[in-house]
């Protein structure tokens, strides 16, 4: 590991002497290169050295205690030893999770899906409890959501809700959501009091651009087609919404929440983009199926990854067994302790493999 982080830092002390150099704007693209890989590189670089200083305070007391004849001075010296010590081994750590790999989507924002699953109109009214609580956890970090899709049942249920959600380092939080979320209560359509089980399924996708993935024109049927739904006479009465059909793949998405017709086909395009992405990284991620798999990293739609159980106020994570009693909190878009402790058990299973390859 030490050899590692001496590269590293010998990497960070050449980037920056390249950026003090006059020229070093003359090519915008590669000095915005540069500066990212350097930004990227700083605190591995600062924990590094904070490391070397903690074992080099742990050497001058080691040499201070063994030539001291006086017990209170020798006292604080191994004083000192056990802080440098307990320093060291906290940078350690620090640093193992520094040199994992890095998820090069982490800082995007995303798009993400919520549709209904199984259990009729309950599971339409549990989509837009889910829609409403991405939404709150959103706002509480400071990131701005778009609506891309939206389409709800006559009692105000989600039938499908897509949206962006944009934000430095969204997909680094939300990309352990995708899965099928699972509702334990008593529906608002139910007069017998009896507690129904239903489901939801969500979806999360890096926010990729057109010219992140090779789409040929001659592979994309556009309809065109009356948006519904909220947006007053004039969203009703044109064919301002559009639809995008990949020929290739089967894929379909659909935007109508713009005004113009090439404001809704942009949306398409950006949304066609992620999920052919996400279609390769599946592809890639297949070709390894044999290998273990993160408990945590898969993500696939067709697990359930977690249950919402009213009666009892929980909240159950099933990948991690992680079980929390505040459900109305969690509702509300409280979500930083569930998706902390994902990106914890994320990270401990990457450090364990590491270990085991090392």
């Amino acid at each position: 590991m030490l050899d590692k982080l001496k590269l590293v830092e010998e990497k960070y002390i050449e980037l920056c002497a390249r950026a003090e150099q006059p020229d070093f704007y003359a090519d915008p693209k590669r000095a915005a290169a540069y500066l990212k890989e350097q930004k990227e590189l700083e605190p591995v670089v600062t924990a590094y050295r904070a490391y070397l200083r903690a074992k080099q305070d742990m050497q001058d007391a080691l040499e201070l205690m063994s030539g001291q004849s006086d017990a209170e001075l020798k006292e604080l010296c191994q004083e000192e030893y056990a802080d440098a010590k307990k320093r060291s081994e906290e940078l350690e750590k620090e640093l193992k999770l520094l040199l994992l790999p890095h998820d090069p989507n982490d800082d995007k924002s995303v798009i993400m899906e919520i549709r209904g699953g199984v259990g009729g109109e309950e599971s339409a009214l549990f989509a837009h409890s889910l829609f409403r609580m991405y939404n709150l956890y959103a706002a509480s970090k400071g990131w701005s959501v778009e609506l891309l899709n939206y389409s709800e049942t006559e009692l105000g249920g989600v039938k499908e809700a897509d949206f962006e959600i944009r934000g430095a380092g969204a997909y680094s939080r939300l990309k352990f959501e995708s899965g099928v979320h699972r509702v334990q209560r008593v529906p608002e359509t139910e007069s017998g009091g009896r507690v129904h089980t239903s489901t939801a399924t969500v979806a999360v996708l890096p926010e990729m651009e057109e010219a992140d993935v090779d789409i040929r024109p001659e592979d994309i049927e556009m309809q065109v087609y009356r948006s519904s739904g909220a947006g007053g006479q004039h969203i009703n009465k044109t064919s301002s919404a559009v639809r995008l059909i990949h020929k290739p793949t089967g894929i379909v998405v659909s935007c109508q929440e713009e005004r113009s017709q090439f404001q809704n086909r942009e949306k398409c395009m950006m949304m066609l983009s992620s999920k052919l992405y996400q279609m390769e990284q599946e592809r890639i991620e297949s070709e390894y199926s044999g290998q273990r798999r993160s408990q945590v990293g898969s993500g696939m739609r067709n697990e359930k990854i977690r249950t919402y159980n009213f009666p009892q106020s929980r909240v159950t994570d099933h990948r991690i067994g992680l079980t929390l009693y505040k459900i109305d909190s969690v509702m509300n878009g409280d979500l930083d302790e569930i998706i902390g402790a994902l990106i914890a058990a994320d990270q401990a299973e990457k450090l364990r493999e590491s270990g085991e390859t090392t």
